[in-house]
């Protein structure tokens, strides 16, 4: 069996560990599809992105308009009746998502709400990273949202999308996560997005879906490794890649547009209770 670094925080190791025990040892070259960068000890936030950057040998491209999380919703492989139903909104959005604002509503499940406090104190604080309101929101709250590109300096090709989420008012980071298309074992083209965490990842992989209203239903619905769903990944003292696939944890998103409005509501389920609820208000921005 494998161990976990002992060079970190003691609940950064059992964390660890516990994704040792009771998920499976894989090898890189079989499991591209999931792959994606692991963080540091030393924090998460801005800093990975930094880290990131140079360990890649990638610039940061500055520029604050017109960058998308996806570079074309082609890449999510839709029928064309499929893209013919799509919103274009929905579209334009996710080609160009630095160009919208965003305001959140939270809305917690009381029976769940002591571990979001648990993960607050013993993680997010500390490592800059999942760091979501614990009160539900009557009013919205604010976020500044920037979409990051890691280029090649000669190429000029995009190689890494972060979407960096923070509270506009205390520049708190919400979210600092790694978006792209992947393709799963059985051929579907997803969603993948990857969240850094000490010496590995927690990473959301969702299966688009076209709703009867236009809208863009992505939902991390699968049963086992190789489908969409919710895993972690983490790398062992020995430098051997462990994975633990969360079945009983579900992600479904949905993104609609009603009077040029966009609407995204973000539901998060723990053996088909609902644990938490995000509603972000998007509009395109004025700058």
């Amino acid at each position: 069996m494998g161990i976990a670094s002992l060079r970190q925080k003691f609940q950064d190791w059992v964390t660890q560990q516990w994704v040792i025990i009771f998920g499976k040892k894989i090898l890189p070259n079989d499991n591209q599809w999931l792959l994606g960068p692991f963080g540091k000890t030393n924090g998460i936030g801005l800093k990975f992105i930094e880290q990131l950057a140079k360990k890649e040998q990638l610039i940061i491209d500055k520029k604050q308009t017109n960058k998308g999380l996806l570079n074309s919703i082609n890449q999510l492989n839709l029928t064309e009746k499929e893209l013919n139903k799509l919103s274009k909104n929905v579209i334009d959005f996710y080609e160009n998502t630095s160009n919208y604002d965003f305001d959140l509503k939270v809305k917690w499940n009381p029976l769940f709400k002591v571990f979001g406090i648990l993960l607050k104190i013993l993680f997010s604080n500390r490592i800059e990273q999942l760091n979501i309101p614990m009160n539900n929101s009557k009013d919205s709250t604010a976020l500044n949202s920037e979409i990051i590109h890691l280029v090649n300096e000669n190429t000029k090709e995009v190689k890494r999308t972060i979407w960096l989420r923070t509270f506009k008012k205390s520049k708190q980071v919400v979210y600092s996560g790694i978006y792209e298309a992947c393709t799963i074992p059985k051929g579907q083209s997803c969603i993948k997005a990857i969240f850094p965490l000490p010496n590995g990842n927690a990473t959301v992989i969702l299966n688009p879906i076209v709703g009867e209203n236009g809208e863009l239903i992505l939902n991390s619905s699968g049963r086992k490794i190789g489908d969409s769903g919710f895993y972690f990944l983490l790398k062992d003292s020995k430098g051997n890649l462990w994975t633990k696939f969360i079945m009983s944890f579900k992600d479904k998103l949905v993104v609609s547009s009603e009077n040029e409005r966009i609407t995204a509501i973000q539901t998060l389920t723990l053996w088909s209770l609902r644990v938490l609820q995000f509603k972000y208000d998007i509009k395109k921005s004025s700058r």
